[in-house]
């Protein structure tokens, strides 16, 4: 079996008021092993970090300036999890923000249950 756990870092708590997601981490395991294969990247959220998100984060809106944005990402970070059973620590959360990406990116994204 494979599966991907997967972590959201995020610019606040509700995806509802337009937060964004700043950072997805990902490894895979096989057979409940790391295989070696990660995936991790830092986003621009085109908005500012929460000061309560920065002080959990560590993340500061400098470092994100020149980081790509989740449309320039979103081939490479879907074809990782394509086929996995996901493990979230709170997943709801993980899961509304990456679904909100993929939404803004139109109709034919899709959602992350149609994938995982």
């Amino acid at each position: 079996m494979r599966q991907v756990v997967l972590d959201t870092e995020t610019t606040g708590l509700e995806v509802r008021q337009g937060h964004r997601l700043v950072e997805i981490a990902c490894v895979e395991l096989v057979e409940r092993r790391l295989t070696g294969r990660h995936y991790q990247t830092y986003l621009n959220p085109d908005r500012a970090i929460d000061e309560g998100a920065r002080l959990v984060t560590g993340i500061e809106d400098e470092f994100l300036l020149d980081k790509p944005h989740f449309a320039e990402v979103v081939d490479e970070f879907l074809t990782f999890i394509d086929g996995a059973e996901l493990v979230i620590h709170n997943a709801g959360f993980d899961i509304s923000f990456l679904d909100a990406e993929l939404a803004r990116l139109g109709d034919d994204a899709g959602r992350i249950g149609d994938r995982c």
